[in-house]
This record gives C-alpha cells, structure tokens and sequence, in this order.
C-alpha cells in the first residue's frame, strides 16, 4: 500500500480515538440502541474535519478522495468502534444529487447533508417489489407545477428519523418495467406521509413502511429527467454494494467475539482455546484477511466514483456471509452461558447481570440482525442471477 495511504489511516485512527465521545464509543461497543442524536452529533465531528463526505468532488464540498482511499476511512471508522456512517444522504442520494441534479438542486440539498443537518431515507422496496425493485407500484402524477405521489414503501431504513426521501415512483407507463420511473426528492413532513415502525427480532427500531396519500410533490424535486430514473438507480445501486462490502465492522466484530471467547470458560480453559473454536476464529480471520485483499486490489484500480461489474456483488455475498458467520460464534460462545436474549437490555441506562461479559445482549441482537445481511441491498439470490448473467453470460 502506499505510504500515504498507510499514513492517512493513521491519521483517522488518531482522530477517531480522540475524537469519538466515549458515551458513543461505549453505545458501539456494546450495540446498544442508538438515537439520531448520537450519529448526528458524530457526523458533524467529522464534518468539522472535513471527512462527511471526502469522496465527494471538491466543488461539492468533498476532498476527491479515490475508491481506496474512501474505503481505508470507512473501514478504520468501523474498526474504531465508530457509529455506522449512515449511509442514505451521504453516500446515496447526495452522489445522484451532483450527477444528476440540477444546480438549484446542489445548492439546496447537498450543504445540510455534509452538515448531517438533514437525515434522508431510501424510497426503493414496496412490499411486492424488493429485490425486483422494477415490479414498483408507486406512482406520481403530473399536475401542473407539482406530482400527487401515492403508494407505499418498506423495510424502509431510518425512515422515522427522515427529514426527506428519495423515492422511486412511476410517472408513466413503459415498453419495460424500468421504464417511467422518476427520482423524486419528498419532504418527510409533507401532508400525506405516514411512518409506521416494523418491529424486528433484534429488539430495535431500525425499519419502517412508508405510505403516500395524495402527497404534493414540487416539480421542481424530480431529479434529472421524468420516466428515466432507472440509469440514476442503478448507479445509486453501485454506491451501496460497494459499501456492503463493511470489511471494518467484520473485523470489529471479530474482535468483540475473540473477547468473549477469552473470557467463557470450557472445560477449565478460555473458550476461544479450545481447537474447534481456535479453528472456526481462524477460518473466519483468514477469509476476512481475502476479502480485505480483494477489497483493496479491485479499489485501487477502480476509475470514477466506484468500481463496476459483478465484482461489487461478489463483495455484497462475501461480505454479507461473513457478518453472520462471526455473530453465529457469538452465539455459541454466549450460549455456554445460557443468557436469555431480553431488549430491554438494549437501553443504554440499563443495568444487566454483572456476570455478563459486556455487550452480551447487544451481541445477540446483533446476530438477529445480521439474519438480514443476505437480503438487505439485494438480496444474495438475486446478486448471484447477475453474476451468472452478466459475469458467466449463462
């Protein structure tokens, strides 16, 4: 790796360990519930740093940073025990916003998200259009100066804390499903929108349904041009698989897992030296240390804002897998303990059993979670279809 990339990780490393709030760090470490609050607060640390949005171009207020380079700064966040850099303004729409978008456009919405003044959610899955995101059932209709948005979107992350939403909706009819679908930017306290919470195994608030009942739109809030969203979705799709790839989190992870088997006994010794689990440890660290190879070699050579082809979905499996292969030993390490899964252990006030290792709880709401994984962001079924169609032509 080059000596200054080796030496920019160092440096956000420094700055994380110093700059973290420490009731943050401990909320991370431990995976208890955090709020808009605590990630807004960290964002606007690394805003003042000027790293919120360092992929970004320079005339939008970024530092030009290069496939590898964003890459390093994320995985050492993560590493760090650092929130997850929500993903929704920063990397998602506000990338769509300075390709596709018009100048008004840039100048209104970009500055309060490097801010992290405003918080975004994602309008793409509908309960019959997930993975088949062109199955999407959301329409808007043109009238005059304005659209009339109706429909309904799920799984709908962060929604509840949303100021505005990106949305998918169909505008007309087309020859393919992809076809007439418009990039709409809607203001989450417009009259009509509704949240609703999705209550999820892992005792957290994370995703929502979103419905739309006769909600006025602006015109002037379509992105780039009506009917053609599809060529803004895919590239916005580009963004997120890259991103799945969370080799940082893995790795922090596994240091949480490598904690706990040191301190659960088994058979008078530390667990994690115990030969089948001393193996299965190392199996995961040795893929984990592929992955990180692969991450870094397809990045370094990669043009533009993200590398394309079926590697970034090769990354999104891989990825995906490994996150639950490490919960899984979590799980197994806890459950030599027999410590019952209760969410009300999830509030950072609460007090559990002082014979826990820390974080007990958390690790196994993390694990819940991460059954996810392999779905969220495409599911791993559908990213295998395209890379045998598009990588293997079968």
């Amino acid at each position: 790796m080059q000596a200054e990339l080796v030496a920019f990780r160092e440096e956000v490393r420094s700055f994380c360990r110093e700059a973290l709030p420490q009731d943050i760090r401990r909320k991370v470490a431990e995976n208890l519930a955090l709020e808009r609050a605590d990630h807004q607060r960290w964002q606007k640390i690394l805003h003042g740093r000027g790293w919120m949005g360092g992929h970004w171009p320079l005339a939008h207020g970024g530092k030009a940073w290069k496939p590898l380079q964003r890459w390093l700064f994320e995985q050492t966040l993560a590493e760090e025990g650092a929130p997850w850099l929500i993903p929704m303004g920063v990397a998602y729409v506000g990338p769509v916003i300075y390709s596709f978008g018009s100048e008004a456009q840039k100048r209104r919405f970009l500055p309060p998200i490097l801010s992290a003044d405003h918080f975004w959610a994602q309008g793409y899955s509908e309960p019959n259009a997930g993975s088949d995101l062109a199955g999407l059932k959301t329409r808007a209709e043109r009238h005059g100066d304005h659209y009339v948005v109706n429909g309904q979107k799920t799984w709908t992350t962060y929604a509840q804390w949303a100021d505005w939403i990106f949305c998918l909706a169909r505008t007309e009819a087309g020859d393919r499903p992809q076809d007439g679908v418009s990039f709409l930017l809607i203001d989450m306290t417009s009259p009509g929108v509704t949240v609703r919470p999705i209550a999820t195994m892992d005792g957290k608030h994370h995703v929502n349904e979103v419905f739309f009942d006769n909600v006025r739109v602006p015109a002037e809030n379509l992105v780039g041009e009506e009917g053609k969203a599809w060529r803004y979705a895919k590239f916005l799709l580009v963004q997120e698989r890259l991103i799945a790839a969370e080799t940082g989190r893995i790795r922090h992870l596994l240091a949480g897992l490598r904690a706990v088997a040191a301190s659960v006994q088994e058979a008078g010794r530390p667990l994690g030296q115990t030969p089948s689990f001393a193996a299965r440890i190392a199996d995961i660290a040795i893929d984990l240390a592929a992955l990180e190879a692969v991450c870094a070699r397809l990045l370094a050579h990669a043009d533009g804002d993200a590398p394309g082809g079926v590697e970034v979905n090769m990354l999104k499996i891989r990825s995906s897998e490994l996150q639950q292969r490490v919960t899984e030993e979590m799980i197994r390490a806890l459950g030599r303990l027999g410590i019952p899964f209760d969410p009300a252990h999830l509030d950072p006030g609460a007090t559990p059993p002082a014979d826990w290792p820390r974080g007990a709880t958390g690790m196994a709401s993390e694990f819940m979670y991460l059954r996810a994984a392999t779905i969220y962001g495409g599911s791993n079924e559908i990213q295998r279809g395209i890379i045998a169609k598009q990588g293997l032509g079968l």
